[in-house]
């Protein structure tokens, strides 16, 4: 029987169990998640957090990690700036980035969501509002997101992924992690 992880990567942690690279370690899932044969299906950056699949079964990881296999993630973005619904267009349109044209996105505006607070906290600065969207994309480049909104002239300021096909992040804590 395969072995799945659902886990809430805090923010900083590495999507990964060493840091070999780095000459000052940076803290990786070795210190949530202490269990021999998982890996993660796929990636989030150091500095997004949210949800984290980890299995021991290769090819359901290459089924999740694959963007040939266009499993959906939805993620919880705040942006800087105040977007209207006529600036989110080109998103779900499909955007040109240096790596090509991304597939159309499903995105809306959202009311901000209930998260956990983050460490350190994202900067606020009264002179320049934030919103934040729900983005679905179905593939999965290096900071896609975060180019997407910055191409559209809305840089991240946080990024959560919530969903990755019908996994959810619903009842997981910051830092913890459950067994599907």
């Amino acid at each position: 029987m395969s072995r799945l992880i659902l886990f809430n990567k805090p923010f900083g942690v590495l999507s990964q169990f060493t840091d070999a690279k780095s000459p000052t370690p940076r803290p990786t899932l070795s210190a949530f998640i202490d269990m021999p044969g998982v890996y993660p299906a796929g990636r989030l950056d150091r500095d997004s957090e949210g949800l984290l699949v980890l299995t021991d079964n290769g090819k359901l990881q290459a089924r999740i990690a694959d963007p040939k296999n266009k499993m959906s993630k939805t993620y919880l973005v705040q942006v800087e700036g105040a977007p209207t619904d006529k600036d989110l267009t080109p998103l779900r349109d499909g955007v040109t980035l240096k790596d090509g044209l991304t597939r159309p996105a499903k995105v809306r505006l959202i009311a901000p969501p209930d998260l956990w607070e983050r460490d350190p906290p994202v900067r606020f600065r009264k002179s320049v509002p934030d919103a934040w969207l729900e983005i679905t994309i179905s593939e999965g480049r290096n900071r896609q997101v975060r180019r997407m909104t910055a191409h559209i002239g809305f840089p991240t300021l946080r990024l959560v992924r919530w969903r990755v096909g019908n996994w959810t992040l619903d009842g997981i804590g910051n830092g913890t992690w459950i067994e599907s």
